[in-house]
């Protein structure tokens, strides 16, 4: 699972993604399910960085209660609300970071996730269009997900797929997304080109999208304990 993520190098996504964009992006700590995020999609004239809301609502959804903010890679062309989405709609959710919590018996340890030297990366992504009972169109995208790596494992059952840069343009421009022609690139990634560390539990609420969310402290003796 994918819950909460950070993108705070938002002044460097047009160049490092080469899309065109332009609004103004602010350093985001904290992103949670249902806020706007940056999006990359192809198009005929080349890549382009949107807006949409993070939480994806099927394009035949009566409501936006069946929105959900993950998909799971293994079964994305069996459930119908990702299917159509994967087939057509992919995109690229640029982050340089994301959070996850390891559960012990009475706490939550929230831990940052991110590459050894800090950079960008992106999250492979599904998106859809649907239009609110009142006519209001919503662009909303969600995050695919996979068995979690080495660095991972101890702290949760499952991370998001983060594409290596040699395969964004396939992700991107695959006239038709079949299992085995992408099951090779949504994998778990490296665990040696990542770093995590212990943060503080100022993350633990979506109110809180200040530079202290992702400052790493003290891991808990209890929790060092069992790494070992």
């Amino acid at each position: 699972m994918c819950g909460r993520y950070r993108l705070t190098r938002a002044e460097k996504m047009a160049q490092y993604f080469d899309a065109e964009f332009t609004g103004e992006l602010r350093p985001r700590y904290n992103i949670a399910p249902t806020q706007p995020v940056p999006v990359v999609r192809a198009t005929d004239s080349g890549r382009v960085l949107s807006s949409m809301r993070w939480g994806l609502i099927p394009s035949w959804a009566k409501d936006a209660s069946l929105s959900q903010i993950n998909a799971r890679s293994e079964t994305i062309l069996d459930k119908p609300a990702f299917k159509e989405s994967a087939e057509r709609r992919r995109c690229l959710i640029p982050a340089d970071g994301f959070y996850e919590w390891r559960r012990t018996s009475n706490t939550k340890q929230p831990f940052h996730f991110g590459m050894k030297d800090d950079s960008l990366f992106a999250f492979a992504g599904v998106w859809d269009r649907w239009t609110s009972p009142e006519g209001r169109m919503v662009e909303s995208c969600a995050i695919l997900t996979t068995a979690p790596n080495e660095l991972l494992k101890d702290v949760h059952d499952r991370m998001p797929v983060i594409l290596h840069p040699n395969h964004y343009h396939a992700w991107l421009t695959a006239s038709q997304l079949k299992s085995h022609h992408f099951a090779h690139i949504l994998l778990p990634y490296d665990p040696e080109e990542m770093r995590r560390y212990p943060v503080s539990s100022l993350v633990n609420s979506p109110e809180h999208d200040v530079p202290a969310c992702a400052v790493e402290v003290p891991q808990p003796i209890a929790a060092q304990a069992t790494l070992f």
